[in-house]
């Protein structure tokens, strides 16, 4: 898959993990997709590691699951990373 596949899918993936995981990530949708693409690579990267399964096939099952599964735990740890921010300490 080359380079602009993986942008694809990590903006697709991106906006459905979004979707699956609605709240105050922070970054609006920008910042979302961006994650997206970022979350693709690591759920590419986890099912090679755990799996011995890749992102080879833009549209294998697979390949999907572990885009939007990356980009789940990306938006995770980034709703985590920017959850005190914009607060004020007393």
């Amino acid at each position: 898959m080359g380079i602009l596949g993986w942008i694809v899918l990590g903006l697709i993936a991106g906006a459905i993990a979004k979707l699956i995981l609605p709240g105050r990530q922070g970054g609006g949708w920008i910042m979302t997709l961006i994650l997206g693409v970022v979350g693709a690579l690591v759920g590419g990267w986890l099912g090679s590691l755990l799996f011995n399964v890749g992102i080879n096939e833009f549209w294998s099952l697979s390949t999907w699951l572990l885009a939007i599964g990356g980009a789940i735990i990306v938006l995770l740890i980034w709703g985590l990373v920017t959850r005190n921010r914009g607060r004020t300490s007393a």
